[in-house]
């Protein structure tokens, strides 16, 4: 095999396993506000640490897919990356924000012992999440349909062109497989009224996703790929039917598998369908394929045998991680609130009743700041539950 085509599926691999593992986190962001609805806020916030707990180990590990696609696609082939970059500037700086402010959110969000603040790490984990969700999928089905370039292979379409009804139906599509995905993995990882409200939503989902991903993937099977990736067409819809079907019967093992072979059959029709251009022109002479957006012989090697030796052990690593965050998680399982207190926090900032310097201020919660339940107070003096990283 040429080292080209090698690199090309490589990079679809990587794409594979970030949109898989990623995909559920961004369904687990959006449904969090869904699935927490209580009048009892206390219940609320539990209930919401329980569902970012579902993810807390693993988040950041799923994002490094994206990176190392994202590299991998410099290296390789940066003619395609430069085109991609410049031209996609708008929509993935926008997935960049989004993706900052999530990532801050989740680990902030324990930090400090204030319903605002947390509602606030909330919102942005939300909006975190539902960006990168709805442009992931107008961007790959920008690559699918293809893209305006000159013969400088420079990208001439301007930000309005990349949302043509296929695309924003490709973002759709992206959305409710994630929701799917979502939904069905923390079915998978809780236990108690979470996981019977997420079985219900990943059964409604499926359902949505069979309708909506078919549709996309049959347009884009039918005007703009190969014969071939057909395959891949009716691997993800036997997939699907296969969640609802598994989600129904409460097997939630089957339903995650199922689901991810969904998200990876896909990616395959994505990937196959571009093959052997990287990024499609509407004229076909100005495309950029796998020979003309290359790097060198001598790189590609080098970056063969680096791979060769570190995915392994990258795999390795991310596996034995999942392995011992395996199991589920219960309301049971998160303790009282063990943040700093907003109030002092002020105080020793602006001067207020408690202010002294930061070195001998005691941010001890006051004796209205415990807990109402069980007499904790919100500064800890309990050890936090397995897996919990809200804090």
């Amino acid at each position: 095999m040429e080292l080209t085509i090698l690199w090309f599926v490589l990079i679809a691999i990587l794409w594979i396993g970030y949109l898989v593992l990623e995909g559920f986190d961004f369904g687990v962001g959006m449904l969090m506000p869904i699935l927490s609805r209580n009048k009892d806020k206390a219940k609320q916030d539990t209930e919401r640490r329980l569902i970012i707990n579902t993810i807390g180990p693993v988040w950041d590990g799923n994002e490094v897919w994206l990176i190392t696609a994202g590299g991998a696609t410099f290296a390789a082939f940066p003619e395609w990356y430069a085109t991609l970059f410049s031209g996609f500037y708008i929509p993935l700086l926008l997935i960049l924000l989004a993706l900052i402010v999530r990532g801050v959110a989740f680990e902030y969000r324990g930090k400090i012992n204030d319903d605002r603040w947390r509602a606030r790490c909330d919102q942005a984990i939300i909006f975190g999440s539902w960006i990168p969700a709805i442009l992931w999928g107008v961007a790959f089905a920008n690559l699918v349909r293809g893209v305006e370039l000159d013969a400088a292979h420079q990208y001439v379409g301007g930000f309005w062109a990349l949302l043509s009804p296929f695309a924003l139906l490709g973002g759709l599509t992206t959305l409710v497989l994630f929701l799917m995905h979502g939904a069905v993995f923390i079915a998978l990882k809780t236990d108690g009224e979470v996981r019977v409200k997420a079985r219900r939503l990943a059964g409604y989902f499926s359902v949505a996703a069979v309708v909506v991903a078919g549709g996309w993937a049959v347009w884009a099977q039918v005007a703009y790929s190969v014969p071939w990736t057909w395959a891949a067409v009716v691997v993800a819809a036997l997939a699907l039917v296969g969640v609802v079907i598994a989600n129904a019967k409460a097997r939630e093992g089957w339903a995650f598998l199922f689901s991810a072979l969904a998200i990876l059959a896909a990616t395959v029709l994505i990937f196959g369908s571009m093959y052997p251009d990287v990024m499609p022109a509407h004229d076909p002479s100005n495309s950029l394929n796998i020979d003309n957006a290359s790097s060198t012989q001598y790189t590609l090697t080098v970056m063969t045998w680096v791979a060769v030796i570190l995915v392994p052990v990258v795999l390795l690593y991310q596996s034995w991680t999942y392995w011992v965050f395996r199991r589920r998680l219960s309301t049971k399982d998160i303790p009282p609130p063990i943040g700093l207190s907003l109030t002092k926090i002020k105080d020793a900032a602006f001067g207020g009743p408690s202010s002294g310097s930061a070195r001998s201020l005691d941010l001890t919660p006051a004796e209205d700041e415990k807990d109402a339940g069980t007499g904790a107070t919100s500064s800890g003096s309990r050890k936090r539950g397995t897996g919990d990283t809200s804090e």
